[in-house]
């Protein structure tokens, strides 16, 4: 069984518990990972740098290499296992960044299908993390006879197996197979309900419906730590992001502006959090970060990190796993294989990334145009 049970582990991480191109033809084996013209160089930064983050909290959340480690840096591994989780943050706006930017351009072109824009996310976000979620299962099957630890997962029953299929292991009260699965989930849900809004809701109010929900969700629901299984805890950051398109198409992106910092600033004056101003800060840089902007996070390998980062947020906890259990089995208490074997666990993370990436993500049946 992981070290926490699902929900703790949700919780740790969204802070809530804290007080404590063209498509690639299915005939292609080498899908190239350089990124298309349609893509924002600064958004696949950011990407690439929470994605590394996750690993490495993950990394300090997981032992037992990191309880060996912290006796040696406590200061370091303590900063990764508190503050690496609000790198979560990232991911949420800028899916609502790319949310809006999708839906919009739907709005421009045709009328959008709900049902079918809904489909299509679920086999985007649903195909790889299936495969994910087969691997860590045989990991786990694996390393469980002669590792005991609590990071383990126990062997999966098949509603539990039904309910990772799709994304209700929260909602349902089943044991996460993996680290992270929660965020699929909320990032699926969050997904519908900005579809659902922009198809229903006339088209004058929905900026406006918009903000009324960010501010319950501010204000109100991401205060209650018993909603964190459900989007509306997460969609005040989720709609900063849609606030961030908005500004970054404004000719007057100063209101747009306003509204992020008035909203996050009451928010943060009535309680706060940490998390949220991570979120806003996001938010803020998320505007400038055009094309020709911010050249520093045009580097290529961050750009194709953060093609492949969804690939790494599902494969990394398998990975790190097997590493932990390895590592601990031979040198179970000397620092320096140990922090190796972190090292060895992160870098192992990112090419098992690129492979699920190249074999499954970027495949035919899973390339959609990306929310």
């Amino acid at each position: 069984m992981l070290r926490n049970s699902s929900a703790s582990i949700r919780k740790h991480a969204s802070g809530s518990a804290h007080k404590r191109a063209p498509a690639v033809s299915r005939f292609d084996k080498r899908p190239a990972l350089t990124p298309s013209p349609q893509r924002l160089p600064g958004i696949d930064a950011l990407k690439a740098l929470a994605c590394m983050l996750i690993v490495w909290h993950h990394l300090a959340f997981y032992g037992p290499m990191s309880d060996v480690v912290q006796t040696a840096a406590p200061r370091l591994i303590s900063w990764l296992y508190d503050y690496g989780r609000m790198a979560v943050q990232v991911f949420l706006v800028v899916g609502g960044f790319l949310a809006a930017a999708a839906l919009a351009s739907l709005q421009m072109d045709k009328p959008a299908r709900p049902g079918q824009l809904i489909l299509r996310r679920y086999r985007r976000l649903a195909l790889p993390l299936v495969v994910a979620v087969i691997i860590c299962v045989a990991v786990a099957a694996v390393v469980r006879p002669w590792f005991a630890h609590p990071s383990v997962p126990e062997a999966p029953g098949l509603w539990q197996l039904v309910a990772h299929v799709f994304f209700l292991q929260d909602l349902v009260g089943q044991e996460a197979l993996s680290a992270g699965l929660w965020y699929v989930a909320i990032d699926f849900q969050l997904f519908v309900i900005s579809v659902c809004l922009f198809t229903w809701v006339p088209k004058q109010w929905q900026r406006w419906t918009v903000l009324v929900l960010a501010a319950a969700s501010l204000l109100v629901f991401n205060r209650h730590a018993g909603l964190d299984a459900t989007a509306l805890y997460f969609f005040g950051s989720y709609a900063l992001g849609m606030m961030a398109w908005w500004a970054s198409r404004s000719p007057r992106p100063v209101w747009w502006l306003l509204a992020i910092a008035v909203m996050g600033g009451v928010a943060l004056a009535l309680d706060f959090r940490g998390r949220l101003a991570v979120a806003m800060v996001v938010a803020i840089a998320l505007v400038w970060l055009q094309p020709g902007r911010w050249t520093a996070l045009q580097a290529p390998w961050l750009q194709q990190l953060g093609q492949i980062s969804y690939s790494v947020f599902l494969i990394h906890f398998p990975v790190c796993l097997l590493v932990n259990a390895l590592v601990s089995h031979v040198w179970p208490a000397q620092l320096l294989p140990n922090a190796l074997g972190m090292l060895a666990a992160f870098v192992l993370s990112l090419l098992a990334g690129k492979a699920l990436y190249v074999g499954v993500e970027s495949r035919r049946w899973t390339r959609i145009a990306k929310p």
